[in-house]
């Protein structure tokens, strides 16, 4: 997985959601991810990309000082969640079907970045992935798979 930001000219996914937009609907939607004190937080969105830094806190640490597998599956959960709602808008009811992750390596008791990638975004599926690396980007230490049901649109009612 590159770890370059994507050229939005070359990119099949539409853009709807500005960072500062996403950040606003997931703040709100999200009021327990900031609970004592927030540690998740979007830095860049683009077409069908997200990318997401987790600060290290002790809360994110397991027993040996490394960063616990619940804290990475959660920034890779949330990132890629981020990516389907900058590409579609406030889906609030977007829901994950599956997360697959593959950990890779011991990361250090530091913060890390989440990097997800939409590889596909149909009508009531996205399917993308989330790359995890150390703060500076550099080695891959978690890599992640997952699939969100998207709702079906509503009529409004009258």
């Amino acid at each position: 997985m590159s770890e370059r930001l994507p050229d939005p000219s070359s990119d099949p996914f539409p853009q709807a959601l500005s960072l500062a937009e996403t950040v606003d609907f997931l703040d709100a939607a999200f009021p327990q991810m900031a609970a004592g004190g927030k540690t998740y937080h979007l830095v860049a969105v683009g077409p069908g990309f997200a990318r997401m830094r987790m600060d290290h806190h002790e809360r994110h640490l397991r027993p040996g000082g490394t960063v616990s597998g619940p804290s990475m599956m959660a920034l890779a959960d949330y990132a890629l969640y981020a990516a389907i709602l900058a590409s579609l808008g406030p889906v609030a009811l977007a829901v994950t079907t599956s997360l697959n992750v593959n950990f890779l390596r011991k990361p250090g008791p530091h913060g890390l970045l989440g990097t997800a990638r939409l590889l596909k975004l149909g009508r009531r599926l996205a399917v993308g992935e989330v790359g995890i690396t150390g703060p500076d980007g550099a080695d891959l230490v978690c890599h992640a798979t997952g699939t969100y049901a998207i709702p079906p649109e509503r009529p409004a009612r009258g």
